[in-house]
């Protein structure tokens, strides 16, 4: 049995006993009837713990049944990003004279990363149980093999309210930040961004002319001549982000016969792509960003650039969900795209009647403080490029952070008016 459906027939046993139907679990999920359905059958793993720790609680299971639970999901996750990152096979090696037999003997590697009580966004709803405190333990009594993928968790923190200290220093470079932050969000075009293979993450690229300054009095000496400063974030984007994990519309321009059934957000970017399909009316992008050295950097503010305005094409509209409400709304910055000159707002959320305070500027981040900004940008009126600038500032240096879908703009397309199509699971095709 393959670590996937492992956890797939455990969450089967929790929902058996539980005595919930599909339908209550997928709203207290945040999810879609469909959704649970593939995960229950093993078609499909979900893409964060949040959802395996709601489902967990929601079907009661004991200490021991959740961390059972969150073992097997880590070990059916670790699987899927290794297939995910299989390398193509090598060429067949030219023969060669034997070399006496030597004996090579390797240690067990393999890392934990430190854990907190917020979910993989940094807002996560309800009180933790102890055993969601003890994840990096239950890594380690995986077992892992040789072969097998090291699973890190990063524990993500909200932004530092106070206004740090940032010393006077050079300007610095700025960079791109990649949408390939997950194996299913990889495959930019030609001529972007490139990625650290390790990590996913974008690297710096080279200054524009004029960017850099002579240094203050006591700093750092200047970078050689012709190389870049070294970017002190790193920043994984997400642009297929769904509201609750599966509220979402796409535009296309095939019909209803030839588009396959929406896929679990995980699997979005590759379902877009095939599709030639188009966030319709909104995009969330979310940007998780840490730093690379061992000082603080400050995040100074977002800024918003529309490249171009097209009139939005007559395409379908395909829902991902019949409806999959959830008693969370993250703080979040949103952006009006029809605006003249859209803005980054910040506004706050909610938690099941609690308020979340909106995100505000300056941010503190670093190697061991992880910062996640979270981007809603919605239009009524165009078929819109656009991209966000970062502005950071540290010790060594200041520049500015693009953050685009690879390389290339995030897209949103405005879709008033057209056909709306959903899926219907019971008839097994799509249905205005």
């Amino acid at each position: 049995m393959s670590e996937a459906e492992d956890f797939a027939r455990l969450m089967r046993e929790l929902k058996e006993r539980g005595g919930l139907s599909y339908g209550v679990l997928a709203r207290r999920l945040h999810t879609s009837t469909s959704t649970l359905h593939r995960y229950c059958n093993g078609e499909a793993l979900p893409a964060e713990f949040a959802v395996v720790d709601r489902f967990a609680r929601a079907c009661g299971a004991c200490p021991a049944e959740a961390v059972d639970l969150h073992r097997a999901w880590l070990l059916a996750d670790a699987r899927r990003r290794a297939g995910a990152a299989e390398p193509a096979p090598a060429p067949a090696p030219v023969p060669v004279e034997p070399e006496p037999e030597r004996t090579v003997v390797v240690g067990p590697v393999g890392t934990v990363g430190r854990t907190t009580d917020t979910g993989p966004t940094g807002v996560e709803s309800g009180a933790r149980p102890s055993w969601y405190r003890r994840r990096a333990a239950v890594v380690a009594a995986a077992g892992l093999t040789a072969g097998a993928v090291a699973v890190a968790l990063l524990a993500v923190t909200g932004p530092d309210r106070g206004t740090p200290h940032a010393g006077a220093g050079t300007r610095g470079s700025g960079g791109s930040a990649s949408a390939a932050a997950t194996p299913s969000e990889q495959g930019a075009a030609p001529g972007a961004t490139p990625t650290d293979p390790a990590t996913g993450t974008a690297q710096p690229s080279a200054p524009s002319a004029g960017s850099a300054t002579e240094p203050a009095s006591g700093s750092a000496p200047p970078p050689v001549a012709g190389r870049a400063p070294a970017m002190p974030l790193k920043a994984a984007v997400r642009s297929h982000v769904w509201a609750a994990g599966c509220d979402h519309a796409y535009l296309a321009e095939r019909g209803p016969g030839s588009v396959p059934p929406p896929p679990v957000q995980a699997d979005a970017p590759a379902w877009a792509t095939a599709q030639r399909a188009v966030h319709a009316g909104s995009q969330i992008v979310e940007v998780t960003l840490h730093g690379t050295g061992g000082g603080a950097v400050v995040l100074e503010g977002l800024e918003v650039r529309v490249g171009a305005r097209r009139t939005p094409p007559a395409w379908n509209v395909y829902q991902m969900s019949q409806g999959c409400g959830g008693g969370l709304t993250p703080a979040v910055f949103a952006v009006n795209l029809d605006a003249p000159r859209p803005l980054a707002r910040p506004v706050a959320g909610n938690d099941a009647g609690n308020r979340l305070p909106a995100p505000a500027f300056p941010m503190r981040v670093s190697a061991d403080e992880p910062v996640v900004l979270r981007v809603e940008a919605v239009t009524t009126g165009c078929d819109c490029d656009w991209s966000l600038d970062l502005r950071w500032a540290s010790p060594a240096g200041s520049g500015t952070l693009r953050v685009d879908d690879g390389g290339r703009p995030l897209r949103t397309s405005a879709a008033t008016g057209r056909p709306v199509y959903g899926y219907a699971l019971e008839q097994g095709r799509w249905v205005r």
